[in-house]
């Protein structure tokens, strides 16, 4: 956190404060009188000092200038006769390690031959010149290894924005998919529920008179149908509520008998039949199995005129195979390029990694569509 915090001032606040530490440290041995002669140092020391620790204030804007700036400033050192013993020249040291981390590779290289030559030149021994070798190699290698973790932090880091907006566009296309999903959902719903309660309506007043019972039948169809399609619309619209409490599950493959049933109160005979052993779907291709048998019996109801229908499930060992058949007059096509309900037959069965195939029936008058859905395989 304080790391951070450092990090977010600003670069010249702090090379300054850098540079007014390193200008005590390197002014300290001048700061008490000779203790030879009990005189004080020569005024030229405090000026070579100032001017070898001032120029790291911009270090960082001209790493190469400040070093021999630096440089040359400390060589004027000795020039005096009367001045303190500077074993180090901090300030320069400094300004080397900020070169290595932040220059190119020829501005480094070249800095590092500059300072090591014209170091040993101007020494007046070999243990200076070994402790100034040591202590300048040894900035060069800690300014490199800053260089490489600060990029490699600036990888990290550019790594987790990448992924992070991967994320983001992966959540939005699931949202997208859900929202896709929910609304063919809602539609089968509506679609459905509203031509069933369409055919109910309009028979019921053709008997009201002669047959009662039966027009009362038709009403309590119309009823049933409207709350179940209520309660399946309250279900899907509360999965686009965040806050809302988990709702009941959606219908599987297991409630095709009761929608057969439903749809048979509606005055379309509907028959289920069922063959093979049945085995476990993956839940969105369980939910699109009912969904896609829904859509066909909403279009048999609406378009078909006709008086049977059959709901036949084959289980096989790569899948399920579902027929839905009915004896009307059909609509003469396969899947249509326009419209909604038989293209979302083929998007669903597709959704899951099946198929999905609709047109006359090959074995007399009618419609058929036939789905085939994988086993096991997830749904987007």
């Amino acid at each position: 956190m304080a790391l951070r915090r450092l990090r977010a001032l600003p670069t010249l606040l702090v090379d300054g404060a850098l540079a007014a530490v390193i200008l005590v440290v390197q002014m300290w041995p001048l700061l008490t009188a000779d203790d030879r002669t009990g005189l004080p140092w020569d005024w030229w020391g405090y000026v070579v000092v100032v001017a070898a620790s001032a120029p790291l204030v911009w270090r960082r804007r001209a790493p190469a200038v400040v070093l021999v700036a630096s440089l040359c400033a400390g060589s004027l050192y000795d020039l005096a006769d009367h001045v303190a013993r500077q074993p180090i020249w901090y300030g320069a040291l400094v300004a080397f390690y900020t070169v290595a981390s932040r220059s190119v590779r020829w501005l480094r290289l070249t800095m590092l031959v500059f300072t090591l030559t014209g170091g040993l030149a101007t020494v007046g021994s070999s243990e200076t010149a070994l402790r100034g070798v040591v202590l300048f190699v040894a900035a060069y290698a800690i300014g490199r290894a800053a260089a490489t973790s600060r990029a490699h932090a600036a990888a990290l880091e550019e790594r987790a924005e990448q992924l992070e907006r991967e994320r983001q566009m992966e959540a939005e296309r699931a949202a997208e998919r859900e929202r896709a999903r929910i609304a063919r959902d809602m539609h089968d719903i509506l679609a459905h529920a509203v031509s069933l309660m369409v055919v109910q309506a309009e028979a019921g007043p053709v008997v009201v008179r002669s047959d009662p019972a039966r027009a009362e039948a038709a009403f309590d169809a119309i009823a049933a149908t409207g709350r179940d399609a209520m309660g399946q619309l309250r279900r899907m619209l509360g999965l686009l509520k965040e806050d809302e409490a988990p709702r009941a599950p959606q219908p599987t493959v297991d409630d095709l008998p009761a929608l057969a049933r439903q749809v048979s109160g509606a005055g379309l005979e509907v028959g289920f039949s069922s063959s093979g052993t049945p085995r476990a779907l993956a839940p969105d291709s369980a939910v699109a199995a009912y969904r896609i048998t829904q859509e066909a019996l909403t279009n048999t109801v609406k378009h078909a005129g006709a008086r049977h229908a059959d709901i036949r499930l084959t289980w096989e060992d790569g899948g399920l195979l579902i027929d839905i058949t009915d004896d009307g007059r059909g609509s003469g096509h396969g899947l249509p390029s326009g419209g909604h309900g038989l293209i979302g037959i083929r998007e669903r069965a597709a959704a899951c990694g099946g198929t999905a195939t609709a047109g006359p029936r090959p074995d007399g008058p009618g419609f058929q569509v036939s789905a085939r859905l994988p086993v096991a395989g997830p749904c987007p």
